[in-house]
């Protein structure tokens, strides 16, 4: 019974946090004030890091260039992802439902859901390998120094909120 109650709050819990990474991942939370805003720690301003690095015409025009492909290929492919997703919770609903816990079934679906994730952060960091090729030698180190700026500023903001 205890193995039961264990996979059960699996199953509840390992939506949830996926969801939550997602939503954190991509920005969401109250601490942040807006798109970008004071007290953002995420991705969403590594444009700003970009805008300090002096690239030239050339290297602004192939970024561009990648955004927009990025956001192409994000958009066409949403519809796509957002069925997947529906899917998968409604697998998810009818495990959690049935009269009997299928463990095996569980954990093929946690295990699908972990790959996806794997694959979505693989496309992901392949995509900001190309951003990132873009650069010189001297930009990548210039990026890296105010990358470690900015985490060191994140760490700090986030310390204080804890301290409050």
């Amino acid at each position: 019974m205890k193995s039961f109650k264990k996979t059960l709050a699996l199953v509840i819990a390992l939506p949830l946090a996926l969801g939550s990474a997602s939503a954190l991942a991509y920005g969401g939370g109250k601490h942040h004030e807006g798109k970008g805003g004071k007290g953002a720690c995420g991705m969403q301003n590594g444009h700003k890091v970009f805008r300090q690095l002096d690239l030239t015409d050339t290297q602004k025009e192939q970024m561009k260039e990648l955004r927009t492909a990025n956001r192409d290929e994000m958009r066409d492919d949403k519809s796509g992802k957002r069925a997947a997703m529906q899917a998968q919770h409604q697998e998810m609903q009818a495990l959690v439902l049935a009269d009997t816990f299928d463990e095996a079934a569980v954990r093929a679906l946690a295990e699908k859901m972990t790959e996806q994730q794997v694959e979505r952060r693989v496309v992901m960091l392949e995509k900001r390998h190309e951003m990132m090729n873009i650069l010189t030698p001297e930009q990548k180190v210039k990026y890296q120094e105010l990358q470690a700026e900015r985490t060191e500023k994140c760490q700090a903001r986030m310390d204080e909120k804890r301290s409050k």
